[in-house]
C-alpha cells in the first residue's frame, strides 16, 4: 500500500514540473527578462509554448491518479530546481564581453533609414550609414544623439555600442561608434550612457574616422529592450 502511494506521488511530479517550466515561459514573456535574451518578435511564441505545457501539465495532472506513468524522480526534481533557479536569478548577461568576442557584420536593416535627420539616426542606424558611405567627412559637423554601452575591446578605445539580434543573443552583433571621451567620463564596461553631441573627423592609426564628439553625456540605467532588430 505504502509502494503504491509512493508510485502516485511519483506519478505526479512530472505534470507538476510541466506546469511550472510552462508558468516560467509564460512568466518570462509577461515580465522584461526576455528583453536581454531574444528578440521581441519571438515573445509571443514563447508565450503560447508556455501557455501549451502548463496545459498539458494539468491534464496529467488530472490522469495521473488513472494511470501508471514511467517516471523518474530524480531527474523531474533536478528540472524543477532549474526552473525554480531561473525565477529566482534573473539573467545578467555582460553586453560588453559579448560583444567582445563576436564580428562586426551586421545584419541587413529592416527598412531604409538614411534619410532621417541626423539627430534621428540609431547608434545601428549610423554604422550602417558609415559603412555604406564611409568618407568621413560627408558627415562631418553631423548632429548626433545616440544612446548605448561602453564596449571594451582589448588593445582598442572603448566605444559606444548596441547589439542587433536577428533571434536572440546566440547570432548577436555589435555595432560600435568611435567617441571622444570626455577626460572626466571615466567610462567603464557595460555602462549605459545617453549621447547629444556632433560628429567630428579624427585620424586614428594614421586613417581619418568618423567619432561622436559628446557636447552632453548622460549615465543611463540599462533600457527595458536593449537589443535591436
Amino acid at each position: 500500500m505504502r509502494s503504491l502511494r509512493h508510485l502516485r506521488r511519483a506519478a505526479v511530479l512530472p505534470p507538476l514540473v510541466l506546469t511550472l517550466w510552462g508558468w516560467v515561459l509564460v512568466w518570462s514573456s509577461l515580465s522584461s527578462r526576455l528583453d536581454l535574451l531574444l528578440n521581441a518578435a519571438f515573445h509571443p511564441v514563447v508565450a503560447v509554448a508556455g501557455v501549451v505545457l502548463m496545459l498539458v501539465g494539468l491534464i496529467q495532472l488530472r490522469l495521473a491518479g488513472r494511470r501508471r506513468l514511467p517516471v523518474a524522480p530524480l531527474g523531474w526534481l533536478l528540472s524543477a530546481v532549474v526552473a525554480l533557479l531561473i525565477l529566482l536569478l534573473p539573467p545578467r548577461p555582460s553586453f560588453s564581453d559579448l560583444a567582445a568576442s563576436r564580428p562586426d557584420s551586421l545584419p541587413a536593416a529592416p527598412s531604409l533609414s538614411f534619410f532621417l535627420p541626423p539627430e534621428q539616426r540609431t547608434l545601428t542606424e549610423w554604422v550602417r550609414l558609415l559603412r555604406s558611405q564611409p568618407d568621413p567627412e560627408l558627415h562631418a559637423g553631423d548632429p548626433v544623439r545616440i544612446s548605448g554601452f561602453v564596449l571594451d575591446r582589448p588593445g582598442e578605445p572603448l566605444q559606444l555600442a548596441r547589439l542587433t539580434v536577428r533571434c536572440c543573443l546566440a547570432d548577436a552583433t555589435p555595432a560600435g561608434l568611435p567617441v571622444d571621451w570626455p577626460a572626466e567620463a571615466n567610462p567603464q564596461a557595460d555602462q549605459w550612457f545617453s549621447i547629444e553631441g556632433t560628429m567630428i573627423v579624427q585620424e586614428r592609426n594614421g586613417v581619418p574616422v568618423s567619432v561622436v564628439k559628446p557636447t552632453q553625456m548622460t549615465l543611463i540605467p540599462r533600457p527595458e529592450r536593449p537589443l535591436e532588430p
